[in-house]
């Protein structure tokens, strides 16, 4: 196999102990592996407790939070491996999961970026895939009140690609947790647009690799387990940059509002 880059980017993620764990025990010992661990100036206390990883992997402590876009952007600076792994800081996968994404973008030299399907602790799935993005159906997501949503349901089951089959599939666009890049490919577009400092950085890198003539593939038979603690439907300041986020890709790419 060819070497497999992991490049996390973490802010006070508590759960990226129990990933850095998962990946020390799950992956390295079977793949070929670097992994590029970007902090965006946590805590003392949480610095010092990442550092105790640091004869494992390669950490970066910045003096300022920049965002999760700049954290992978500057991890690909620092690789030469030729896969690279965007892996938010709250994924559980495996080795086999990561051999079937590289031998398939081996045999598939025509895919730029593909993802594998993610799922809940308990197993079930999370759609995370998109067919379409417009303000409508992103808004739908955050109304709290649940006789609106059924009203809806059809709509958002297929905003959500709720019926994708289990075939390896071209998709339009994939979820940021998990995007595992040809490095160069990665490279070629210059990485994820900084300007989103959260949110909307993988709809748009989406957009750009397209846009580039690189197909996106989604592979059902990969799976990851995410966390997915869904921050800005909880938090008003991550709600709000979410807000941010969301105006800045429809003012660059065009608003779509139904």
């Amino acid at each position: 196999m060819k070497t497999i880059a992991i490049s996390i980017v973490t802010y006070n993620s508590q759960d990226v102990f129990e990933t850095l764990d998962n990946i020390v025990t799950k992956i390295m010992p079977y793949i070929k592996t670097n992994i590029y661990v970007f902090d965006n100036n946590s805590s003392d206390e949480y610095k010092k407790k990442l550092k105790s990883y640091g004869t494992q992997m390669s950490i970066h402590y910045h003096h300022e939070n920049m965002g999760f876009g700049f954290g992978h952007n500057y991890n690909a600076s620092k690789c030469n491996d030729e896969y690279f792994i965007v892996y938010n800081p709250d994924i559980l996968a495996d080795h086999e999961t990561l051999i079937k994404m590289h031998d398939f973008m081996e045999d598939q030299v025509e895919v730029g970026m593909c993802v594998p399907k993610v799922l809940n602790k308990d197993g079930s799935i999370q759609y995370l895939i998109r067919k379409r993005l417009n303000l409508f159906d992103y808004m739908l997501r955050f109304i709290p009140f649940k006789f609106i949503r059924r009203l809806f349901d059809k709509r958002l089951a297929n905003y959500e690609c709720r019926d994708l089959s289990d075939e390896r599939q071209e998709i339009l666009f994939g979820s940021g947790c998990f995007m595992f890049f040809r490095t160069s490919i990665f490279k070629k577009i210059k990485g994820f647009d900084e300007r989103f400092f959260m949110y909307f950085e993988d709809n748009d890198i989406c957009q750009r690799l397209r846009a580039a003539n690189e197909k996106i593939y989604y592979l059902p038979d990969a799976t990851v387990i995410h966390f997915y603690a869904k921050g800005a439907h909880k938090s008003k300041k991550l709600f709000s940059i979410f807000i941010k986020s969301m105006v800045q890709y429809f003012n660059k790419w065009g608003w779509t509002f139904f």
